[in-house]
């Protein structure tokens, strides 16, 4: 067995796994079938990174083991507003597979269904609202799911584009500036 690297036993600690799906699929030999199974796994640390995998073996624990190495090596991190929340509305595509994804005011808590509350959960979201608009296959799902996340964006990433303040970018007024703008 492989030797973990410098610090990533102390970063698998304090990762959440969730396992989204378990197919069995069945190959049919000339003595009978053959049984497989693929896991659909969803990891995150819950302070905005998070990474899915899927893993295909002849026994349910080594697809996990299989789907979970994949989800921790292709970890994506996702800016939260206030650790709790998206910063903005996002749409996400994959395949037949759009969800929508809602920032949400403090105490709404996670509105979202199955596999994307899986994955938004490993996340670290506290309040969002979520809604599936086509396929249910959690494969798709969950990918049209990270398709939206990955195209989050903060003020700071944005302001540094732009090359202005986030002051400018989310509109902050001064003090003053709105009774002037009411009179």
């Amino acid at each position: 067995m492989a030797r973990p690297q410098r610090g990533e036993d102390r970063q698998d600690s304090e990762l959440v796994d969730r396992l989204v799906n378990v197919n069995r699929v069945a190959k049919v030999v000339k003595g009978g079938r053959r049984f497989g199974f693929s896991a659909l796994v969803v990891v995150g640390d819950g302070k905005g990174r998070v990474g899915y995998g899927s893993g295909k073996a002849r026994e349910v624990p080594e697809a996990v083991r299989k789907a979970t190495e994949q989800a921790k090596r292709g970890m994506i991190r996702v800016p939260l507003r206030q650790g709790r929340t998206l910063h903005h509305d996002i749409v996400g595509h994959f395949g037949a597979g759009r969800v929508l994804l809602r920032a949400a005011p403090p105490g709404t808590g996670i509105i979202a269904g199955g596999p994307m509350r899986a994955v938004l959960e490993a996340l670290g979201v506290k309040d969002v609202v979520s809604k599936s608009l086509g396929t249910s296959n959690p494969h798709n799902m969950v990918k049209a799911t990270f398709e939206a996340l990955q195209l989050v964006n903060s003020p700071r990433t944005v302001a540094a584009k732009r090359g202005k303040n986030v002051r400018d970018i989310i509109g902050k007024r001064e003090p003053g500036a709105e009774a002037t703008a009411e009179a």
